[in-house]
């Protein structure tokens, strides 16, 4: 159909002429309410923005000599944070002269990344800064 007809049809309807595919040969045209169209295309994009998963980072904190049930809570909490498909990132604090034995902080990320190693990986592996050591784990990609 000629560019000129197309038009008038669409002004006989009350509608508008849309270009829908630029790209075809030829060009490809609807006569549509534009109005309409531009809102359903907004909520097309908004459904499908609800439905994407959002992936939050949760901290769990512990200390270099954290006794073993204390340390178990803060695992399960980590195994809670990891099913409920976010990152977690743990950090071990030190205190006074505590910074000064970064291996017991290192010791105690490998205990905690061994105990969840079924669900989570490691992601960033631990690092030091100033007087935290951190650890950021992942959930497993199925």
């Amino acid at each position: 159909m000629l560019l000129q007809d197309a038009l008038s049809a669409a002004v006989d309807r009350g509608l508008d002429l849309v270009e829908v595919s630029p790209s075809a040969k030829p060009p490809v045209c609807r006569i549509m309410d534009y109005g309409k169209f531009k809102y359903q295309q907004q909520k097309r994009v908004a459904e499908a923005k609800k439905k994407t998963a959002r992936v939050e980072l949760k901290e769990v904190k512990l200390r270099p000599k954290t006794e073993i049930h204390d340390f178990k809570v803060k695992v399960k909490n980590v195994r809670r944070f990891i099913d409920a498909g976010n990152k977690v990132k743990v950090t071990i604090m030190f205190r006074g002269r505590e910074v000064t034995h970064p291996e017991f902080g290192r010791d105690l990320l490998k205990r905690v990344a061994e105990d969840v190693k079924d669900i989570g990986v490691v992601e960033f592996f631990p690092s030091m800064q100033g007087r935290f050591m951190h650890m950021v784990m992942a959930p497993i990609k199925k």
